[in-house]
């Protein structure tokens, strides 16, 4: 009986989760490229009282990232800023994250691999109350800043050292840039710290033998996902261990090569120029997995 329940539990619990996934016709359907390509976008709908903020309506895309697995070679992990300036189809070139207001999942989807030249095969969206859930659910994060911050906008206030945080203050630690030197660029890089120290929580023993804890992180996690059709639990559970393992030492992290944070072509404004003549064979070698493991990209002169 023991055995019974020992190996019905974990299949009840992926049926359960499976169920509760909220899916959005996403994908591209462009001809595949060699490996395993997931796109993240992390939204700021206000609709979830996460961010208080009644004068923005509707959703845009702060956090958009490229996790890449290839036949062989090094996993990446790399943040697009959302001010890169880029050409998206059917519009004039524009911010990237332009391309999500317009029109959504399936549109960032299409700029993306124009610009990436990479297939997504899996799209996943999180809310921005579904950062406080999954940390809380996990027990909270450790993370690091080696300055101190006091900035309203965000809610963020930080001592400059490390320290364990709940939902909140992970959420906040995520969303500020006007106190970061490096602005979107610095966000980015804690936000891949935020994502690397989840996915070390969550394949922690003490979750992974704790009923409850399983059961806590299970609902926060599809309460805070949108994905593409055709992803189910266990694609999930594969970008999980992919993002473990692209944030760790054997990896690769960071951005694509930066030739401006300031570039202003006509009336967009300040957009972040991608170094032209790096950045294809910066996207091929991610999609070949021929560079070495470490940090990538970061801002001029970085």
């Amino acid at each position: 009986m023991l055995l019974v329940l020992l190996l019905a539990w974990p299949l009840g619990l992926a049926w359960w989760a499976n169920g509760r996934i909220e899916h959005v016709d996403a994908l591209s359907g462009a001809g595949g490229t060699p490996g395993t390509t997931y796109l993240l976008a992390g939204s700021d709908s206000r609709e979830d009282g996460a961010i208080e903020d009644p004068e923005t309506l509707g959703a845009r895309t702060d956090t958009i990232m490229l996790l890449h697995v290839p036949p062989s070679g090094p996993p990446a992990l790399i943040s697009l800023p959302r001010d890169t300036y880029t050409e998206i189809p059917g519009h004039d070139a524009s911010k990237l994250n332009s391309a999500f207001s317009w029109g959504g999942a399936p549109l960032l989807v299409q700029t993306v691999e124009g610009l990436s030249g990479m297939t997504i095969d899996h799209y996943v969206e999180v809310g921005f109350g579904g950062v406080e859930g999954v940390v809380d659910a996990v027990g909270g994060v450790e993370l690091c800043l080696d300055y101190d911050v006091n900035e309203p906008l965000s809610g963020l206030v930080w001592t400059a050292g490390c320290q364990v945080t709940d939902g909140t203050m992970a959420l906040a630690f995520a969303r500020m840039r006007y106190a970061d030197p490096y602005g979107d660029i610095g966000r980015a890089q804690r936000q891949q710290q935020l994502i690397g120290s989840l996915a070390s929580e969550v394949a922690d023993p003490v979750v992974l033998v704790n009923p409850s804890r399983q059961v806590s992180l299970v609902r926060a996690g599809t309460d805070a996902l949108v994905v593409s059709e055709g992803t189910n639990v266990l694609d999930l559970g594969r970008l999980g261990l992919a993002f473990r393992r692209a944030s760790g030492p054997g990896g690769i992290t960071g951005t694509p090569p930066i030739a401006s944070l300031d570039h202003r072509p006509g009336n967009v404004g300040s957009t972040v120029l991608l170094d032209p003549e790096q950045t294809p064979g910066f996207f091929a070698a991610i999609r070949e997995g021929s560079l070495p493991p470490g940090p990538v990209g970061g801002p001029p002169g970085a």
